[in-house]
């Protein structure tokens, strides 16, 4: 007999792997969208699939309208007063979002088919149809399913805020050399 445990994990393992393949899916559909307008295929992009996930937990629960998702108007999409901690919990900052293109879409029980209908017949098919994006992040929670875009340039890469991992170095490189020294000393004590 297994344990509750045990079977907790299995299941949490199978939607995991459910959620990769519906979205590499999609990744899939939109590289056969962008070849048929002979554009480059999107790589996949470690940055933009933290930051898409961290945004689709945002939007987790929310109900579909016509003014969530890929039906709302631009300008009036939802803002997010904590974008600095999502970019922060993805070491981002946001000079390197700029050029990139955030792109949440709902759909109830997330229809493969209506999923990438969401992309490429929408709003959204600007962004998918611009050579300037070379990467994507994509996550989904629940009817939920966030694509973020990134360029290859400095303002749109989502690379990972410079300074940030070097101070943190330079602050444990010190304190790693104080102790070796407090150490030498005690022994020559």
């Amino acid at each position: 007999m297994a344990s509750p445990l045990c079977i907790l994990l299995l299941g949490a393992l199978v939607h995991l792997a459910r959620s990769d393949d519906s979205t590499d899916q999609l990744l899939k559909g939109i590289n056969s969208y962008r070849a048929s307008l002979n554009l480059s295929t999107l790589t996949e992009n470690d940055n933009a699939d933290c930051l898409a996930e961290q945004i689709a937990k945002k939007f987790k629960g929310q109900p579909c309208t016509n003014t969530t998702g890929a039906n709302t108007v631009p300008g009036t999409e939802q803002q997010f007063p904590d974008y600095p901690d999502l970019l922060s919990h993805c070491h981002l900052n946001a000079t390197v979002t700029q050029d990139a293109a955030i792109m949440p879409a709902c759909v109830p029980e997330l229809n493969t088919d209506l999923v990438l209908s969401n992309y490429t017949k929408s709003q959204y098919s600007g962004s998918l149809n611009d050579s300037k994006f070379v990467g994507a992040g994509l996550a989904e929670e629940g009817d939920w399913v966030v694509v973020v875009l990134s360029t290859n340039t400095p303002a749109g890469s989502l690379s990972p805020a410079t300074g940030v991992g070097s101070l943190h170095c330079v602050a444990f490189s010190y304190h790693l050399t104080v102790l070796l020294l407090t150490l030498l000393l005690l022994l020559l004590k």
